[in-house]
Parts: C-alpha cells; sequence; structure tokens
C-alpha cells in the first residue's frame, strides 16, 4: 500500500515539473505564461522561444510520462492497473502543476510519453497524424486534438492492448480536446495563432 501511494505522489510531482517555464527563465529570464497563447507548454515554447527550446520541452515533458511508467514497471511489476493510474495522475500533474498555481499545459506531450510507453503502436500512428496535419495547416492544435480522437480509437483495434489502457486514452483524450476549447474557438475565429519558430521570428523583426 505505502509503495502505491508512494509511486503515485512521485508521479505526480514529476508530471509537474514545469518544463517549459523552467527553460524558458533560464534561457530568457521571462515568464513563458505572459508571452504568446499564455500556455508553458512545448508549442509556446517553440512559437515565442525559438524550435530548440521548444523541441527540448517537448523532449522533457514527454520523458516524464514515460519515466513514469517505467518507474512504476520496475518497482511495482506486479501491479497491473498501476502503470496507466500513475501514468494518468502525472499527465493530471502536468495540466495542473502545483508549481504553477495549478495551471499547466494542455498534456499532449506528456500523454505522448505515457501512451508512448503503454501503447506504442497507437502513439505512433497519432504521432504520424499529428505530424501530417500541422505540416499542412501550419498550427499545431488541429494536429494536438487529431492526435487525441486518432490515439484512443486506434488503441481498441491495433495491438491488442489491455482494455483498461483504451479506456484510459479515451477520458485523456476527451481532457486535452477540452482543453483546447479556447484553440477550437480561435481556429473557428480564423485568429488561431501559427506554428512558428520564435527565434526567425525576432530575427527578423530586428
Amino acid at each position: 500500500m505505502m509503495t502505491t501511494i508512494t509511486l503515485l505522489v512521485v508521479s505526480y510531482f514529476l508530471g509537474a515539473i514545469p518544463s517549459g517555464y523552467i527553460i524558458t527563465k533560464r534561457l530568457k529570464g521571462f515568464d513563458i505564461r505572459s508571452k504568446g497563447s499564455g500556455n508553458p507548454g512545448a508549442a509556446n515554447v517553440y512559437r515565442v522561444v525559438g524550435k530548440w527550446p521548444g523541441i527540448a520541452t517537448f523532449f522533457c515533458d514527454a520523458l516524464k510520462g514515460a519515466s513514469v511508467v517505467a518507474l512504476v514497471k520496475y518497482f511495482a511489476p506486479a501491479a497491473e492497473y498501476l502503470p496507466m493510474l500513475c501514468g494518468f495522475v502525472a499527465i493530471c500533474g502536468h495540466m495542473w502543476t502545483i508549481f504553477l498555481k495549478f495551471k499547466g499545459g494542455k498534456g499532449v506531450a506528456t500523454s505522448c510519453g505515457v501512451f508512448g510507453a503503454l501503447l506504442p503502436i497507437p502513439t505512433a500512428i497519432a504521432l504520424a497524424c499529428f505530424g501530417i496535419v500541422v505540416w499542412r495547416t501550419g498550427r499545431i492544435s488541429p494536429g494536438s486534438i487529431l492526435a487525441a480522437i486518432v490515439l484512443p480509437a486506434c488503441s481498441y483495434f491495433v495491438g491488442g492492448y489491455p482494455l483498461q489502457y483504451s479506456v484510459l486514452a479515451t477520458v485523456i483524450g476527451l481532457i486535452v480536446i477540452y482543453k483546447h476549447i479556447p484553440n477550437i474557438k480561435r481556429m473557428l475565429n480564423k485568429s488561431e495563432l501559427a506554428f512558428e519558430d520564435g527565434s526567425k521570428k525576432k530575427d527578423e523583426n530586428k
């Protein structure tokens, strides 16, 4: 019981590490929430600070999710449901981080890490769809929303994974879409922010 509680607590705090905030603060000295969309996730870091900080943020956020699943499988290999439960807690930690007054990112990268460990084939398919949509539209939010739909849909039919993983993917997908409601409104108004390299944009404005 204590092992379970400890792993759940560790999962939350790992997920809650605000990678984008830390990277931006150390590189540029400002709060990423004060720029662009105001979100501390990888897309806004990419858009405001630049390509490599954005990629680093995505990698760190995804690593948080994957490391939680790996940690649980190592310390509690017999606990069938604990990897998905801790993964869920880590994603919630990212979305509602205690370090930023419970206002975190939208969970896309951290979910990618969690489900990359739990549902590798559906996650790869969802990532491919994400990449194609971002490439075609120049906007990251449509790709994120589509990935949130494709991942759970594929998980029910591809790979023969446990049903509970698919149910978790569905729940997280719905939460991710809910977190993107402001983006959906901007897309409908044709005012959604472009996915562009913030460092290049600043160079062009000099």
